[in-house]
């Protein structure tokens, strides 16, 4: 097998949560060109039509469904076995961020983003792992926010996204000796999507100060190593967070 050859995942099939819009879409499609079958998995249906076009041509499947439910969880799972019958790469990116400061936040609100970022990605993992056969990748999409504080009140957040970084050591450590699953976590910086676009004017630029070289991330930037960790590429890796994103964690 050639270097290039070990970033194919030919015969395989992945899921991403989180797969209406921003990165998720981005992830469905570089796995799609990876030769991958996807399943696609959202609490927004209507919005999940345009992702599935992106695979559809080559019969693969979309399943929309809230991940913070548990029940939830095994209903994807159970769908990618009825349509595939394997599971080879999940990718948990569904997620939800809000801004809210720490003496306002209620249990509530605090709870809710952590039942869809944390609990949420702890249900879709376990509930993979249960059918994952050796070789297989799980991949926590975790946050630079998760390394760093970037000058917002965003503790529910912060405090998910560390979390999944704790979840992907333990689960590591657990199923990757025991089970041939490997878990590893990327933490993006800066990228354009639906949460950028609704930070306060001058956040980003001032943010951008940070990363080396004062630009958003590319999604294929973030892509390329979703797939390193999804992949044949990265079958010595486990337990790690890879930080994508310009230096910021450093700076």
């Amino acid at each position: 097998m050639s270097v290039l050859d070990r970033f194919r995942l030919d015969g395989r099939v992945a899921i991403v949560t989180g797969a209406s819009s921003g990165l998720g879409v981005d992830f469905a499609r570089g796995l799609t060109e990876a030769g991958a079958d996807v399943v696609l998995a959202a609490r927004r249906v209507e919005r999940l039509g345009a992702t599935a076009k992106i695979v559809e041509s080559a019969g693969r499947s979309a399943v929309a469904v809230d991940v913070a439910d548990p029940a939830s969880a095994e209903r994807v799972v159970a769908a990618a076995m009825e349509a595939f019958g394997r599971v080879d790469v999940l990718v948990n990116n569904a997620g939800v961020g809000t801004a809210v400061p720490a003496l306002r936040e209620t249990p509530e609100q605090f709870r809710s983003v952590l039942d869809v970022n944390l609990s949420g990605s702890y249900w879709m993992a376990q509930a993979a792992a249960r059918v994952m056969l050796p070789g297989s990748s799980i991949v926590n999409i975790s946050s630079v926010l998760g390394l760093t504080t970037a000058g917002l009140p965003q503790a529910a957040y912060t405090a998910s996204k560390a979390g999944l970084i704790g979840l992907t050591r333990d689960l590591a450590q657990q199923w990757t000796g025991r089970q041939g699953i490997r878990v590893n976590a990327l933490a993006p910086g800066f990228f354009r999507s639906e949460m950028t676009d609704e930070y306060q004017p001058g956040y980003i630029e001032a943010q951008l100060t940070r990363v080396l070289d004062g630009r958003f991330g590319e999604p294929a930037e973030l892509t390329a190593a979703l797939l390193f960790l999804a992949s044949d590429a990265g079958s010595f890796v486990t337990g790690q967070t890879l930080a994508v994103d310009g230096g910021f964690s450093i700076t």
